[in-house]
């Protein structure tokens, strides 16, 4: 074997030892007890919108996101669903996701509740609205807007909230 070709294998190596490292722990961690995120496939069948996303509301497990473009990676995100889409909050740490929905035109991805995964679009809401969305996300957990989710974080009236309604 000429040392081109060992060089080669070694890059080779290097570079899917690099990205099986990148899968099992990719983006991050969940700080909300939620465990590792679930990885590169969102799974689910690729389902209409329903006219009321409120028939969720029953579910009681996260909600699985996952953007469209590089990189492909699922996370999971705590929620709460209005008759016309879901609502997602974030803390205000400048989260890699969050940062994405706010590069134009990346607001695109699915959200999978179940079985169900549904082609959404994200938009960051601001003002007074947010508060509301807020206190419905927070809501659903049973906290107030002055509580933090978790040890730590901030107060979740600080939080950042996304809505995702079906793709236009």
């Amino acid at each position: 074997m000429s040392n081109v070709q060992k060089v080669s294998i070694g890059i080779g190596a290097v570079i899917i030892l690099v990205l099986l490292g990148w899968v099992s722990t990719a983006p991050y961690l969940s700080n909300q007890g939620l465990g590792r995120t679930p990885g590169l496939i969102i799974g689910g069948e690729l389902t209409p919108a329903p006219a009321d996303f409120q028939v969720h509301n029953d579910y009681q497990g996260p909600v699985k996101f996952k953007q469209e473009g590089f990189p492909p990676f699922v996370i999971y995100l705590s929620w709460v669903a209005t008759e016309d889409g879901i609502i997602t909050a974030t803390r205000p740490d400048g989260g890699y996701w969050a940062a994405r929905i706010r590069d134009e035109g990346k607001n695109k991805g699915w959200l999978r509740l179940g079985d169900a995964t549904y082609a959404m679009e994200a938009t960051e809401i601001m003002g007074a609205e947010r508060l509301e969305m807020m206190a419905q996300w927070a809501g659903k957990s049973g906290r107030s807007l002055d509580e933090p989710l978790y040890p730590g974080s901030e107060p979740l009236r600080e939080w950042e909230v996304f809505y995702w309604t079906p793709q236009s």
